[in-house]
């Protein structure tokens, strides 16, 4: 049975069953996921432990009834599994050498372009400066160019104008 399952023939809480199994360190099955797996002598363990709480104890009073159960161990088997690692190694240590290798490439790439652009804007530069300098010269000729002769004007001199009347004026004659 699983924690569920007994804490809900208990009737008690999943938490609280996990609480005895840890505070009371009960030797308890695990499944291959890691969770609490019990069979009937867990369960009368729980049980019993359910009543004593029932009647008063504390729980760090209780003492588990019956011996811890020896905890199953494994063994692993390394026939053949040397020659699995050793070759996921090798492609782990290939696939680092083919990203180290695209990662320099990109960077080289993007050297070269930087380049290109830096070797453009030297370019437009230079021909900026060049048209500065054609303009700095046209300047210093309207500089020194010698003024342009104005007309003479006579000082005193006042333009007689023909008169015309109020009526013709209005009417443009």
């Amino acid at each position: 049975m699983n924690t569920a399952e007994v804490a809900k023939l208990l009737g008690v809480s999943v938490s609280t069953v996990q609480r005895w199994v840890k505070q009371l360190d009960l030797p308890m099955e695990r499944n291959e996921r890691g969770h609490y797996s019990f069979n009937d002598e867990d369960i009368q363990l729980l049980k019993n432990i359910q009543k004593q709480l029932q009647n008063g104890a504390l729980l760090q009073d209780i003492a588990p009834v019956g011996e811890k159960k020896n905890h199953r161990k494994g063994m692993i088997k390394t026939g053949g599994q040397d020659k699995t690692i050793e070759l996921l190694v090798t492609k782990v240590k290939e696939l680092e050498n083919n990203l180290h290798a695209k990662a320099d490439s990109v960077a080289s790439y993007q050297l070269l372009q930087h380049r290109r652009e830096i070797e453009d804007l030297q370019n437009q530069i230079t021909k900026l400066n060049a048209k500065v300098d054609l303009l700095q010269q046209e300047l210093n000729k309207w500089k020194t160019k010698e003024p342009v002769e104005k007309p003479y004007v006579l000082d005193n001199s006042k333009i007689k104008r023909k008169k015309r009347s109020f009526v013709s004026s209005l009417f443009g004659f």
